[in-house]
């Protein structure tokens, strides 16, 4: 559940990125303004590519450190998940033992 509510969270994370860079962080006032001004990935050309590249760049990073911490967690999950069993093993163990205990004292 964890999985997949942390993978839900990450895409919704990048589509509304992605929403707010198609949309643009402009309003009617600042086009009103100066329609030449803009940021540089609305005047395209080589800036334009290498901003969109480095933003791809730190989504992907973003990504990769979620994974790994989800990774991690999910790897701590499981060796406390044995070292629980274990010591439910143990204890039926001993519950056995007292149980055979008591036939014997019969």
């Amino acid at each position: 559940m964890a999985v997949t509510a942390l993978a839900a969270r990450v895409r919704l994370y990048s589509l509304g990125a992605r929403a707010m860079q198609a949309q643009g962080f402009s309003s009617d006032q600042s086009e009103d303004l100066d329609r030449s001004a803009g940021s540089i990935r609305e005047a395209g050309g080589a800036f334009a590519k290498r901003e969109a590249a480095e933003e791809e760049r730190y989504f992907r990073a973003q990504a990769k450190e979620q994974l790994a911490a989800l990774k991690k967690y999910h790897e701590e999950e499981i060796v406390h998940s044995k070292k629980e069993i274990e010591r439910l093993q143990k204890e039926i163990e001993r519950h056995k033992q007292k149980i055979k205990k008591l036939k014997h004292d019969d």
